[in-house]
C-alpha cells in the first residue's frame, strides 16, 4: 500500500505530528492503521484510497503501518487492525475497526466532514492577516450558525485586537472566562492583550531602557522595561528582568512580573527551551 495522490500520505514517526495532527487543523485527516500481513487491511486500504481521491481533498488519508509505528498505534489504543481514526483540529472525533462496506465508510466520512460553520471558521482564519474585516464578517456568520462554538468568538477577539480595538477583545475573553475556563486559543488571546496593555503604557523602548539603566534597582522602571521588551518580542531579556523582580519582591512588584512571565509563556511554543527554562526558574523562585 503506497501513496497514490496528494490526498494520500504515508506516515512515519518523524512526520506524524505534521502530517496527521497539524494538517488536521486545515482539513480532516483519516489515519488508517494497517500491516502487510493483515488481510482485512488489504481489503479496506484500496477502498479508502479510492475515496480519498474521489473526495478531492475534502479529507487526507494518512497510512500508518503498525510495523513501523507501534508506539503511535499504542497511543491510539489500537488493539486490532485495520483501525481507522478521524482527526479534526488535532483531536480524534470518530473511529472504526475492521473492513466496513464502502457505503458504511462513505457514511462515516460524511459524518466527519466540516459543517458549514466550520468551513466559515477555516476561511476566516486564513483571512485574519490579509483582510481582518472580511475575517470578522465570516466569524460572525459562523457564530450565527453555531452560537455555542467558542472558536467564532475567539476569532472575533483576535480580529478586534488586530484592528486596534482591544476593549472588544478583552470583552470576549471576559465573557469566555465566566464559564470557568479558557481554550488554549483564548489563553493566547488573553496573553496578547496583557502584552498589548503593557505596550500601550510603556512608551519608547529606548527611553525605558535608559531609565532602567539609570536606576537599576527601581522596580517600577524595571517592570515597565520588561513589559516593553515583551511587547517587542524580546522575550529572553523580558523574562530575565521579570524573574529578577519575582525573586526580589515576590508580594509586591513580583506579582505583576509573574503575570507578565505567564503571558510570555503562553505566546511561546510549549516545547520552547526558553519557556521550559524560565518555567523551571520561576517555579524555584516561588
Amino acid at each position: 500500500m503506497t501513496a497514490q495522490s496528494s490526498q494520500i500520505v504515508e506516515l512515519t514517526p518523524e512526520n506524524f505530528a505534521v502530517e496527521a495532527i497539524e494538517r488536521s487543523k486545515q482539513v480532516p485527516v483519516v489515519v488508517d492503521f494497517w500491516a502487510e500481513w493483515c488481510q482485512p487491511c488489504r481489503m479496506l486500504g484500496p477502498v479508502l484510497e479510492k475515496l480519498a481521491v474521489e473526495y478531492g481533498g475534502k479529507f487526507v488519508l494518512a497510512k500508518a503501518n503498525t510495523e513501523r509505528m507501534s508506539e503511535i498505534a499504542s497511543g491510539f489504543g489500537v488493539r486490532s487492525i485495520p483501525a481507522v481514526f478521524g482527526i479534526k483540529d488535532g483531536q480524534v472525533v470518530d473511529s472504526f475497526v475492521g473492513a466496513l462496506p464502502e457505503s458504511a465508510i462513505r457514511a462515516w466520512l460524511d459524518g466527519i466532514m466540516p459543517t458549514p460553520a466550520e468551513i466559515l471558521l477555516s476561511e476566516a482564519s486564513k483571512l485574519e492577516k490579509s483582510d481582518p474585516e472580511a475575517a470578522g464578517a465570516k466569524y460572525r456568520e459562523a457564530l450565527a450558525l453555531a452560537p455555542t462554538d467558542p472558536r467564532g468568538r475567539i476569532g472575533l477577539g483576535r480580529v478586534a485586537l488586530s484592528l486596534g480595538r482591544p476593549e472588544e477583545a478583552r470583552a470576549v475573553v471576559e465573557e469566555l472566562e465566566r464559564r470557568g475556563f479558557l481554550e488554549p486559543e483564548a489563553e493566547t488571546l488573553k496573553a496578547e492583550l496583557t502584552l498589548h496593555a503593557g505596550d500601550a503604557q510603556a512608551g519608547d523602548l529606548g527611553d525605558l531602557e535608559a531609565a532602567h539603566r539609570a536606576a537599576p534597582r527601581d522596580k517600577e522602571a524595571q517592570f515597565k522595561y520588561a513589559e516593553a521588551l515583551a511587547s517587542a518580542g524580546r522575550y529572553d531579556e523580558s523574562l530575565g528582568l521579570a524573574l529578577d523582580l519575582v525573586e526580589r519582591d515576590r508580594r509586591g512588584a513580583g506579582e505583576p512580573a509573574r503575570k507578565l512571565m505567564l503571558a510570555v509563556f503562553q505566546l511561546l511554543p510549549p516545547d520552547s527551551p526558553l519557556a521550559i527554562d524560565y518555567r523551571r526558574r520561576l517555579s524555584l523562585a516561588l
